[in-house]
């Protein structure tokens, strides 16, 4: 999986498809990463406001200058330059500092795989603590998922799906239908339904334009008893009855 994709979801946007997120769910190599990302940006979020950042020795940025082979620019802790030649007491000191400075580990020895994302997991979440009221009165409203269906392609078809039903935060419910493939007859529309598992009794939820779409589930509906998702190709005929020409079709699963 993308690690882009992974990051933002340690960090808990929204983000992927139906199908990356069942992939995620599937991989246990996918699914370990995300949970370390997710530790990283639980641990850097954790110290709150009042986090107090701990200034470095003045050695550091040095060190990592010399480690990445940079120009170290001079300092107010660097030491001024002698005028005169070092005493054999001075050259003593300096050579006593110099063994007890623990030496440079190169930074790709240490990293795992994920490390870079890790990191910048970190920092962001760093930054979105900081910001945090902001960040959470802007996130879109959060879901639940409560059910998926795999659609399979019926007789005359080679299109593939899936269905996934959320539920938000006001318990309202949402399907949310991904296809492979977007384009539908020049004469025809397609159209989502949801079926009884014996098609005797089905529900409209609306036009599927494009490969995927939203559809809000009504109140009432009983998906215990209506548990098919099914995408039909529909005519301009003025009927509003399901034409019989499905597309694809799976059941729902909890």
């Amino acid at each position: 999986m993308d690690d882009d994709l992974l990051a933002l979801l340690a960090l808990g946007e929204t983000a992927g498809t139906t199908a990356d997120l069942a992939h995620i769910e599937e991989c246990e190599r996918c699914t370990d990463e995300l949970t370390s990302l997710r530790d990283v940006v639980g641990l850097a979020r954790s110290g709150g406001a009042d986090a107090v950042l701990v200034a470095p020795a003045p050695q550091v940025w040095d060190r990592v200058a010399a480690e990445l082979g940079l120009a170290a620019p001079a300092s107010a802790s660097s030491p001024a330059p002698r005028t005169a030649a070092p005493s054999a007491a001075d050259a003593t000191s300096a050579s006593s500092s110099a063994d007890t400075i623990a030496p440079v580990v190169p930074l790709d020895s240490r990293r795992p795989r994920a490390g870079r994302w890790i990191a910048a997991a970190a920092a962001v979440g760093l930054v979105v603590g900081g910001g945090a009221t902001w960040w959470i009165a802007n996130q879109p409203d959060p879901t639940t998922v409560i059910a998926t269906a795999v659609l399979e392609p019926l007789p005359g078809w080679d299109a593939t799906g899936s269905a996934v039903v959320e539920t938000l935060s006001d318990g309202s419910r949402v399907l949310v239908v991904d296809l492979d493939q977007s384009a539908s007859s020049d004469d025809g529309f397609r159209e989502v339904w949801l079926l009884k598992p014996d098609v005797s009794g089905l529900v409209s939820l609306g036009t599927l334009d494009g490969s995927s779409g939203r559809f809000d589930l009504p109140a009432g509906l009983d998906l215990d008893q209506f548990s098919v998702v099914d995408v039909s190709e529909e005519q301009f005929d003025g009927d509003p009855a399901h034409s019989g020409d499905s597309i694809v079709r799976g059941p729902l699963e909890a």
